[in-house]
């Protein structure tokens, strides 16, 4: 068992009890990075909006499942239909 073997055992022995935590508050990173993201189409001004304008082509994907994590049946979106 090499240095590098050692290291990724205890990584994974610290990790198993907060398993469902981290990937809770990577969620959660993810849902605001997505209402920062497409905050400028729901009415709330982004002062970033030139940035992340970039990003949408890539984010369209995940799109369809932050909206209905939010709450939203439908896109709340007029110009992106993914339902």
């Amino acid at each position: 068992m090499g240095f590098k073997d050692f290291l990724k055992l205890y990584d994974e022995i610290l990790r198993q009890g907060h398993r469902t935590e981290i990937l809770r508050e990577l969620r959660d990173e993810d849902d605001l990075f997505f209402l920062l993201l497409y905050s400028e189409m729901l009415g709330l001004p982004n002062p970033v909006s030139f940035y992340t304008l970039e990003l949408y082509p890539y984010m369209l994907e995940k799109f369809h499942d932050w909206h209905k994590r939010m709450g939203m049946e439908k896109s709340p979106l007029s110009g992106f239909r993914c339902c």
